[in-house]
């Protein structure tokens, strides 16, 4: 656990500086920021859109007596992906983007079914019904 979180607090904000640095380098300041803040408009723009979009399909869902599941799943990612699109930087931009557009979304949400699914049979996740 401590691996990882050394990875995210200190590995990717480096890797963030040395590509905001380099883009810089190659268009300048005044565009850098400029494209810095346009894609985390853009992302609160999806976000936003892609929330209540999945915010609407929960309640079809739950009025329907289904397990609104799928769209649990959707709204963790789109949560993730519009943090990621806010946080400064193009390489968490890029992944908040690929999280916010469904069909790359789709992709990872079958992976993350399928992980969710061997952590409940190997026991590390418990599902408690009442």
């Amino acid at each position: 656990m401590f691996i990882r979180l050394l990875f995210l607090f200190t590995i990717i904000p480096v890797v963030e500086i040395y590509v905001i640095l380099q883009v810089g380098r190659q268009l300048g300041v005044a565009p850098t920021v400029a494209l810095i803040i346009l894609t985390g408009i853009a992302g609160a723009y999806l976000a936003r859109t892609q929330g209540f979009e999945i915010i609407a399909r929960i309640q079809r869902d739950t009025a329907q007596g289904q397990l609104p599941a799928e769209s649990l799943l959707d709204g963790a990612l789109v949560l993730a992906g519009g943090l990621l699109l806010l946080t400064p930087g193009f390489c968490t931009d890029l992944i908040g983007f690929a999280l916010l557009i469904p069909l790359s979304r789709d992709s990872l949400k079958r992976f993350l079914r399928q992980w969710l699914q061997k952590q409940i049979e190997h026991g590390h996740i418990n599902v408690r019904r009442y």
